[in-house]
């Protein structure tokens, strides 16, 4: 358990981890602030899809997809051969967030700094067109870039390329808690002394038909089709699926004493994490919510905290009949009376899921919460379900001081990673 905080490092010697860079690409804001301001003003992006032709067999006709988005602004339309849609949405984030902080990476010891990115599903739109030129013309007309666009692991490669990077470069893929598990590693990384600087996070790119009509045989998607802003309504009696989204966050993490030494500004701090896995259902998450109380309980006890010190969570909250359940029955278990006292919203209410980067996402929306002081809403919450009786921060975003909150995601496999993150205190 974490011992009480001196200076740079807590009384046992592991150092603290900061958060001093911060950057988005999402439907509702492709920068950090647009993103925020869309969250405060509850702004669904959710739309019909433009990605690809539909008809009648189609049983979803809707997703969240960035537009207005200029992807050439941060990596040069020269690179973009190179890469999936996937990568060049992980890029920008990185990009934004790498300025954000204000840390020159290339003139810090490379070996010292580096990145864990992840994503659940990687370059699925280049093996989609990839298959369909094979069938067409043939192999001998398949791209030689082929394959370093579909890896999940070409953002990891990508991002350390363009920031000298050289040190702990990994990826993660652990479905929908592919963002929270890259974030955990990184904090991890630093934490025990192998590097000073990390950049984290995660992309999808997923809005493709393969991927739309495969999440749709799976009963997964919402089909409130002609109602698109109205589609993702976590922890609503009349919720019918998720809404599949495209996206990317980063964050950079930093060493304190390596933060402070060179001035930088601080968003906050990371305090600890907790990980589990259900062991239950590749798709179905516990029905009694028992792994995710346990990565909550543990992510507490890595920070050394009590669960009474929760102000806020930010929700898995996909919007899915099984899935609000077992996270507001995990919740009342693990925190008893205290339950009622923070508050829970999904921001997926607004943004739709997007799966590997939705724990990057997210996270921001944790840190700027506790910076601003203000919860994010659930929108579209206009009847909870039975025994829904918490604080959802409904529809209207709620001012309070939120010193330390948690960051929920979960995945397919049974994957679960809360996040502990805390207003900083030098």
């Amino acid at each position: 358990m974490t011992s009480t905080p001196t200076g740079g490092t807590h009384s046992d010697g592991r150092r603290r981890v900061v958060i001093t860079g911060l950057g988005a690409v999402t439907n509702v804001g492709t920068d950090v602030d647009s993103f925020w301001n869309s969250m405060l003003q509850g702004r669904s992006g959710v739309r019909p899809i433009t990605a690809f032709e539909q008809n009648e067999q189609w049983l979803t006709t809707i997703a969240g997809e960035i537009q207005d988005f200029d992807a050439t602004d941060l990596v040069p339309k020269s690179e973009h051969k190179k890469m999936d849609r996937c990568t060049i949405l992980g890029m920008h984030s990185a990009m934004q967030a790498a300025a954000d902080c204000g840390f020159d990476f290339s003139a810090g010891d490379p070996y010292r700094q580096g990145v864990v990115y992840g994503s659940g599903i990687g370059g699925i739109i280049t093996i989609e067109m990839g298959h369909l030129k094979l069938l067409d013309k043939g192999p001998q007309r398949l791209s030689p870039f082929t394959v370093p666009k579909l890896m999940a692991n070409a953002s990891a490669g990508h991002i350390s390329i363009a920031l000298n990077l050289k040190g702990f470069n990994s990826s993660v893929t652990t479905a929908c808690a592919s963002g929270g598990h890259s974030i955990a590693e990184a904090f991890l990384t630093i934490q025990r002394g192998a590097a000073d600087v990390m950049l984290t996070g995660g992309t999808e790119a997923a809005v493709s038909s393969l991927c739309i009509g495969s999440f749709s045989a799976m009963k997964a998607l919402s089909t409130r089709n002609g109602d698109p802003e109205a589609a993702s309504r976590p922890f609503d009696r009349d919720r019918d699926g998720f809404v599949l989204t495209e996206g990317a966050a980063a964050l950079v993490l930093e060493d304190l004493d390596h933060a402070v030494s060179r001035g930088a500004r601080i968003y906050g701090e990371i305090l600890g994490f907790g990980i589990t896995g259900d062991a239950h259902h590749i798709a179905a998450p516990d029905p009694n919510g028992q792994g995710a109380r346990v990565a909550m309980e543990f992510a507490l006890e890595n920070a050394g905290l009590n669960p009474e010190q929760i102000d806020y969570i930010n929700a898995h909250g996909t919007s899915t009949p099984l899935g609000d359940a077992a996270e507001v029955q995990a919740v009342k278990e693990y925190f008893g009376a205290h339950a009622y006292e923070l508050a829970m919203s999904s921001t997926k209410s607004m943004t739709g899921h997007a799966l590997g980067a939705a724990g990057g996402i997210e996270s921001i929306a944790v840190i700027k919460a506790i910076q601003d002081g203000v919860m994010p809403p659930t929108i579209n919450l206009d009847n909870p379900d039975d025994g829904f009786d918490l604080n959802f921060v409904a529809n209207e975003p709620q001012e309070r001081p939120i010193k330390i909150a948690l960051n929920n995601s979960f995945g397919f496999g049974g994957h679960n990673v809360s996040l502990a993150f805390g207003a900083f205190e030098g």
